[in-house]
């Protein structure tokens, strides 16, 4: 387990110097388990072929090194979980049945994110609050919370230990980060500890996007950081406490303690782990989907479906305008790590509803290769490039375009209006993004060829 306090913050050496992480030896940081940095050949068929290079032996999550400890560091407190269906043990259990079972656990409250606790809402809803029925413990709705609004939950719930287990998926716009963040602050005002029961993050440990401006922050990007940032869940609570908590919440946490997961390098697919996968949310149902999903996510700020409503979410893009040129257009462009279908399909909810889209499925060859960024940014490149019909999505705020707020500002959406290249779009965000990989180094845990 990394503890973190105010006096141990580690900073780096020099400019562009790589500080070790606290809990992580100068023997582990410097003999990585073995693996190639570059991607693999590809098997017969297509599937990548070293799966086989990455350690053997199972990856363990934070959750489930904490219950084979039975729980010791988390008895004696008034504990609040923040969690989902998500936050399981290997017998599929979530935790908070564990721990309510068990009952080593004094659990005052649960804290539902959006999706709710039990996963039964849609997208840009939660559960409320309510009494759980299996476990007769109250749940407090924590979507959506600003930092006020958590902190009267705390107090209402008597928390003294906060804990979060939550599967993230790697994007900036995923909302579980900021609930995250919101209950950092809210710990800050109520004095109480935080507890992280680290995941791995499945787009792998590698910075990439452009950087969110103070501008266009809002729910889907409160804080500046890079559209894939890169980061598990632990390594973002230790960056948030450090970079911004001091200026947000006067402070930073009195006690922040990371869960490590064992067994996972930065450069691992999540197929690879040999963990099972339980949807973080409903649109959200494969590795493959997160893996995608920070470049095709902004489709949600255009007039396209990025695929709500089918079995593929996220990994089919269309629009009833759409025709075979536009996967032709990106074949042609022969991006590493990924292939383009050609598809028709009819969203049974959402954008386009009950009618027949063409566009096109996106396909990953080499997830060691695959940069979900650059994809994105092809796609949007050349649907505006190929159709008039193109539009971006507006909505009812004094910055109309979604775009600007998934993106983190308006140069992304100014730039392919304008006709520029893909190239173009990716290297404007160049210098930003290295100024970001070199702040969060030293809040990083684990290491590998992507580090």
């Amino acid at each position: 387990m990394t503890h973190l306090n105010r006096r141990q913050l580690i900073t780096a050496a020099g400019a562009g110097a790589l500080a070790l992480p606290l809990g992580v030896t100068a023997a582990r940081a410097a003999a990585p388990a073995a693996g190639p940095a570059a991607g693999p050949a590809a098997a017969p068929g297509g599937a990548p072929a070293a799966y086989a290079s990455y350690p053997s032996r199972p990856v363990t999550t934070g959750a489930e090194s904490e219950a084979a400890n039975g729980w010791k560091s988390l008895t004696g407190q008034k504990v609040g979980i923040i969690t989902n269906p998500t936050g399981i043990l290997t017998n599929l259990r979530t935790i908070v049945d564990e721990m309510h079972e068990a009952g080593t656990v004094d659990i005052v409250g649960v804290f539902g994110p959006e999706h709710g606790f039990r996963g039964t809402a849609q997208a840009g809803g939660s559960e409320g609050t309510h009494t759980d029925p299996r476990t007769g413990l109250t749940v407090y709705d924590a979507y959506g919370a600003n930092a006020a609004k958590m902190e009267q939950l705390f107090r209402t719930a008597g928390v003294e230990t906060v804990v979060f287990d939550i599967q993230d998926a790697g994007a900036r716009f995923y909302t579980y980060i900021w609930t995250m963040y919101m209950a950092m602050r809210a710990a800050v005002a109520t004095g109480s500890r935080f507890v992280v029961l680290d995941r791995p993050n499945p787009t792998g440990g590698t910075a990439r996007g452009p950087m969110m401006t103070t501008a266009y922050t809002s729910g889907v990007g409160a804080k500046e950081i890079v559209q894939a940032h890169g980061m598990t869940v632990g390594e973002l609570a230790r960056f948030f406490d450090a970079e911004f908590l001091p200026a947000d919440a006067g402070g930073r946490v009195s006690e922040l303690s990371v869960v490590e997961v064992e067994g996972w390098r930065r450069d691992m697919p999540y197929d690879a782990t040999g963990l099972p996968w339980v949807t973080p949310s409903p649109n959200m149902p494969t590795p493959d989907t997160a893996l995608v999903y920070p470049g095709t996510g902004m489709f949600e700020g255009t007039n396209l479906s990025e695929g709500r409503g089918t079995t593929r979410p996220f990994e089919l893009v269309g629009a009833p305008y759409v025709d075979y040129r536009w996967a032709e257009k990106l074949a042609a462009r022969e991006i590493p790590g990924v292939g383009f279908r050609e598809a028709y399909f009819t969203p049974t909810f959402s954008k386009h509803l009950n009618k027949v889209c063409g566009g096109v499925q996106v396909h990953i060859t080499d997830p060691t290769t695959f940069d979900p960024m650059r994809v994105g940014v092809e796609m949007l490149v050349a649907a505006k490039s190929t159709y008039a019909d193109f539009a971006w999505r507006v909505d009812n705020d004094p910055r109309p375009y979604w775009i600007d707020k998934l993106s983190g500002s308006t140069r992304l959406r100014d730039q392919i209006t304008a006709g520029a290249s893909a190239d173009d779009v990716v290297g404007a965000w160049s210098a930003e993004l290295a100024e970001f990989d070199r702040r969060r180094q030293q809040y990083l845990i684990y290491r590998g060829p992507a580090a």
